[in-house]
């Protein structure tokens, strides 16, 4: 029996709201995470393989690199070239990052011979998404968690992080790009209303044209290692596997 809900149209939500400082003491579940982990590892490994699809990992807003470890020796286990984005900590610079990656990505499709999924979570999500929509014939899915879809940083504890302006043109930026140029490429929305980092409403897509959101029991920081995500993402990764 699933511990998630799917929406395969958009969820009511209420609107986005700017986020205060964070509440660690409710976002960190780390030791459930790792029990609930170390429960779910044989339902886990029991998944569907790949077969040597590329898959690329990146990190959230000031997360490392290495915040994607643990979700990376899962995938390669089970079967997929699965690796990080080599570009260190994220530092929120969303253009310079879709720019460099951009790339990487066509290189990766190119190698393999098959196009490639990006995982993202949070502002990684962001980037995922940008990459998808600018080069969607070499992206084969996308996966976020806790990833804003609106409004930028706006609607995140990382706002304090750009000035009003940038915010601004962001979400301007944003728009327009929905407006214009939706997102064609399938993705996996993951989302909580236990979210204190990102509000859960901006997590919602209205826009882009295959989308499928699923709603967790989680927290923002603990999604990172959430069996229930891992599971998600595994599902999906097979379904972009069966429709390639």
């Amino acid at each position: 029996m699933q511990n998630y809900k799917i929406y395969l149209t958009p969820p009511p939500a209420p609107a986005p709201t700017p986020m205060g400082f964070p509440r660690f003491q409710g976002e960190w579940r780390v030791g459930r995470e790792a029990l609930r982990l170390g429960l779910s590892s044989p339902k886990l490994l029991r998944a569907p393989r790949g077969h040597g699809e590329p898959v690329l990992l990146l990190p959230g807003f000031k997360a490392p690199e290495s915040s994607m470890f643990p979700l990376r020796r899962l995938l390669r286990l089970k079967g997929y070239k699965a690796d990080t984005w080599g570009l260190g900590v994220n530092q929120g610079n969303v253009e310079q990052y879709v720019e460099a990656l951009k790339p990487r990505v066509v290189e990766k499709a190119d190698v393999s011979g098959t196009a490639v999924a990006l995982v993202g979570w949070s502002l990684g999500g962001v980037v995922a998404r940008e990459i998808a929509r600018e080069i969607p014939q070499y992206v084969s899915t996308i996966i976020t968690y806790g990833t804003p879809v609106i409004g930028g940083p706006s609607f995140t504890v990382g706002a304090r992080s750009y000035s009003a302006e940038d915010r601004k043109r962001i979400n301007q930026l944003i728009e327009e790009r929905n407006a214009t140029n939706p997102i064609k490429t399938p993705i996996g929305i993951v989302f909580t209303r236990g979210d204190t980092i990102v509000s859960w409403p901006a997590c919602i897509d209205r826009h882009s044209l295959d989308v499928t959101h699923y709603e967790v029991d989680s927290t923002h920081f603990s999604m990172g290692i959430d069996p229930t995500v891992w599971g998600i993402v595994l599902d999906r990764l097979y379904q972009a596997h069966q429709a390639a």
